[in-house]
């Protein structure tokens, strides 16, 4: 981190955006021939007809987010050394010590760069850019790396139909850049959590962190739990009240925006958000259907694609919103 910097307003863009999926494939007919599903039955309650798988004998989410992190920093032009800091949102590393963010700055030789992983589950990418962007704007840093990853195949029990179908393993990176003009940036954010609800989505590691009420999931332990039902009614109400927040406080309208870059959590609740605020189909990128729910890599991996198709448009604002377990939300609005 960096106090050399010049005192003074300052604003942030994003100079760079970079992705990574692994090639391993595993699609609904896969399901099928494991266990007691079809591919209608998946794709009708889900909207995903494969996930991206990565090969855990000799990759992780290291592999995912040091591939996403050195595609984003060849397409800003930024060489490592530059980076004055590395954020990353996963909840799937290979340890928890060293961080993800501290291996991948040292496969790269960021020397100069101080790093850190954040424990958001889905909103890992949106807490970490609303966290980088507020370092830069602040004249803590000039540029910045964040990026959302998570390995979700690391901890998918493969026997149980409900949650396993649902996750993949991807990863996305933003490169962030101080500014002299301080109207660019983000120009409204929000984090929120509802702790009380921890147990609707959860990793547990012993008997001990299992409730009574869930005592008798056949999920193993090491591996996501999730309250289908729960966590859904959740995701519904939070989506929309978290669109219609970040809508409200900026003054926007769907029309004023060129994307609404989301969390790819279920095609169901994606629709139902977008109905209730009337948003133009075309605003709201969807790959569900090819990736699945990658948690973290989520939203990144979109904000990417989108870049690189050119729907970002310059000078039109573009929100991201995301949610997820914790329970945990978030919005970034941005101005380019």
């Amino acid at each position: 981190m960096r106090n050399d910097l010049p005192s003074g307003a300052r604003g942030v863009r994003i100079i760079g955006t970079g992705s990574a999926v692994p090639e391993g494939r595993l699609t609904n007919a896969d399901f099928a021939r494991m266990m007691d599903t079809t591919d209608e039955w998946i794709k009708q309650r889900t909207g995903i007809s494969e996930r991206r798988i990565l090969d855990l004998r000799t990759q992780g989410c290291s592999t995912l987010a040091r591939l996403a992190l050195e595609r984003a920093l060849e397409a800003s032009g930024v060489k490592a050394e530059e980076l004055d800091l590395i954020i990353v949102g996963t909840v799937t590393g290979e340890m928890t010590c060293p961080s993800v963010a501290a291996r991948i700055a040292g496969e790269i030789g960021a020397k100069n760069a101080a790093a850190f992983d954040l424990g958001a589950a889905c909103c890992g990418f949106l807490y970490s850019l609303n966290i980088g962007e507020s370092i830069v704007r602040a004249g803590r840093a000039r540029t910045v790396a964040v990026i959302g990853a998570d390995a979700m195949s690391s901890i998918i029990d493969y026997t149980d139909r409900s949650v396993s179908i649902l996750f993949g393993d991807a990863a996305g990176c933003a490169i962030l850049r101080s500014d002299d003009d301080p109207s660019v940036g983000c120009i409204y954010q929000h984090m929120g959590a509802d702790g009380s609800g921890w147990h609707a989505l959860y990793i547990p590691r012993r008997e001990a962190d299992v409730p009574v009420e869930d005592s008798a999931n056949p999920i193993r332990l090491g591996c996501l739990r999730m309250n289908g039902k729960e966590v859904f009614r959740f995701a519904v109400t939070k989506f929309k009240e978290v669109l219609e927040d970040a809508f409200a406080k900026t003054g926007l309208t769907p029309d004023d925006v060129s994307q609404v870059v989301c969390h790819q959590s279920n095609i169901r609740i994606i629709d139902s958000a977008r109905e209730k605020l009337n948003i133009d189909p075309s605003k709201i990128f969807v790959n569900i259907d090819y990736y699945g729910n990658s948690s973290a890599g989520s939203v990144g991996l979109c904000l990417d694609q989108l870049s690189r198709a050119g729907k970002i448009t310059p000078g039109k604002p573009f929100m991201l919103v995301a949610f997820g377990g914790g329970l945990t939300w978030a919005s970034s609005v941005w101005k380019t």
